[in-house]
């Protein structure tokens, strides 16, 4: 029996002003709606909203997830914060390179990397 995570989120408190989300497992159309909901509730709880996202522990990242980052980039960014990426694994770092998103979002390979990155 095979007793993968599916999807999970954690949310983890401020560093330096700066949230921490963890997602674990597939990014998808049917996962992205719990990434937005959290990003929307984030990014309005304070005035320049900064957020990294450990994508360690991502197994799949589909253009409906790519979507969702990509928006909450736009909307962290258009409040006064940013958002990075940190510990894309190669095959999910590929997909944001094919995609053209790491163009516009950094991904570091640590978490503290993306934390000092983006810090106030």
């Amino acid at each position: 029996m095979d007793s993968r995570v599916i999807f999970d989120l954690a949310v983890a408190e401020p560093v330096d002003g700066v949230v921490v989300i963890s997602i674990v497992g597939e990014l998808d159309m049917s996962t992205a709606p719990r990434l937005r909901e959290e990003l929307i509730r984030v990014a309005s709880a304070t005035d320049s909203p900064r957020v990294v996202l450990d994508l360690a522990g991502t197994d799949l990242l589909d253009p409906t997830g790519l979507g969702v980052i990509f928006d909450g980039v736009k909307r962290t960014r258009s409040r006064g914060g940013d958002l990075a990426l940190a510990r894309a694994e190669a095959h999910v770092l590929r997909d944001l390179e094919l995609t053209r998103v790491i163009e516009i979002l950094p991904a570091f390979d640590s978490v503290s990397e993306a934390i000092q990155s983006i810090a106030l």
